[in-house]
């Protein structure tokens, strides 16, 4: 295959500031998660994220004069979709977060774009490993350990089972990524597609909450548990989902991941603009690292972009 198409072009500002937004709403589910597993269990606060989205992305596509598929192969596309950016990460991660701090959880988080560049490697032709995205993965990784702390890096290793469940989340967010490159060649829009997988999602978690959580014996939760279950519902996923697959279908899997790495970024700043909370060097020096691996990844680095290729016996 041509150099030309071993990489994705570099993303445009609109697709930055859409990749920012994203790391911003996506950056509070941690913080809704957490108030929500305090009165709820996991299964429960999944199904709320993701039923309570689906209702309201059916309702716009309404409201615009749209609706959902009707085909066989859409549909299988969505459950499948549904199953690896939903059912799966959101319970696995959701899952460990009862068990580790967020702080590693977002580590581990993190390991999502090292995972898309491998995986897109070999099950793309547009996405090819280059040793410029390899250490801008790395340079990333390293810029969020650091700008977390070292409390949180040593952590690394207690727990190991909710460490595992955190990286399998972050295994299936990456082969979500690349599967759902195909709702743009099917001609399906980026909020069809958000609220397809999304009611797959549902359908496929529902029944496992039914059996297993049984949430009509729980207690009433307060007023903060619903507010948290809105704001990851309609923020973190409904709005997010939206911005999700409008970047992927324009910047591809391997631009769209690296979001994971702004999370952790977005989440201190807000903290710094909205909660009195202190910037401190090593959160400047990891989002400087952070910034470095984006842009290494995104191919606008002259220096990165005359390395030679990574795994150069594999290309085609």
């Amino acid at each position: 295959m041509p150099s030309s198409h071993c990489s994705p072009r570099p993303m445009t500002t609109r697709e930055w500031a859409m990749l920012i937004a994203l790391s911003a709403v996506w950056g509070g589910s941690f913080f809704f998660n957490a108030v929500a597993l305090g009165a709820l269990p996991v299964l429960t606060v999944v199904v709320a994220r993701v039923a309570g989205a689906a209702l309201l992305l059916v309702l716009l596509l309404r409201m615009t004069g749209r609706r959902l598929p009707a085909g066989r192969s859409v549909w299988a596309a969505f459950f499948a979709m549904g199953l690896l950016n939903n059912a799966i990460p959101f319970s696995l991660i959701v899952w460990g977060q009862q068990h580790i701090a967020s702080g590693v959880a977002s580590i581990l988080n993190a390991s999502t774009p090292l995972f898309t560049v491998i995986f897109a490697h070999f099950l793309t032709e547009d996405e090819k490993l280059t040793t410029g995205k390899l250490l801008g993965v790395a340079a990333g990784f390293i810029g969020v350990a650091v700008m977390i702390g070292g409390d949180a890096v040593q952590a690394l290793g207690v727990g190991v089972g909710a460490q595992l469940m955190c990286l399998g989340g972050a295994v299936s967010y990456a082969l979500a990524g690349i599967f759902g490159r195909r709702f743009r060649r099917m001609g399906v829009d980026p909020m069809t597609t958000a609220a397809g997988q999304l009611v797959a999602s549902s359908i496929l978690l529902a029944p496992l909450m039914a059996v297993l959580d049984r949430p009509w014996t729980l207690p009433m939760p307060g007023p903060a548990v619903f507010a948290a279950l809105a704001g990851v519902a309609v923020l973190s996923t409904a709005f997010a989902y939206v911005l999700y697959f409008r970047i992927l279908s324009t910047a591809g899997a391997t631009n769209l991941l690296l979001v994971t790495f702004l999370i952790p970024a977005s989440a201190i700043l807000l903290g710094v603009a909205f909660l009195d909370e202190t910037l401190l060097a090593r959160h400047i020096l990891g989002m400087a690292l952070i910034g470095l691996g984006l842009l290494a990844v995104d191919g606008r680095m002259p220096l990165v972009r005359r390395l030679p290729p990574a795994f150069g016996r594999f290309r085609r």
